[in-house]
């Protein structure tokens, strides 16, 4: 993971994700939904997310939402 997460946001397990019946991934942020995955991005995610753990699954997720890499983001 290197750099990525200079400032250790992710140590914090800030983001989480629910998966339902239809295939769909639901992705969590401080407990909020903040995007829906559906076909081949909902089977792709759940592929690289299927083994992660800690900082990596965080990382998986953060990187999944599309709107949480500029480092401007706000903290709760």
């Amino acid at each position: 993971m290197g750099n990525v997460d200079k400032r250790g946001v992710l140590d914090d397990a800030i983001f989480d994700y629910q998966s339902t019946k239809d295939g769909r991934v639901l992705l969590y942020w401080h407990g909020k939904h903040i995007k829906t995955l559906a076909g081949e991005a909902a089977r792709k995610f759940m592929t690289q997310i299927e083994n992660a753990e800690g900082k990596d699954a965080q990382l998986i997720m953060a990187k999944a939402t599309g709107h949480f890499k500029h480092g401007n983001e706000r903290r709760k």
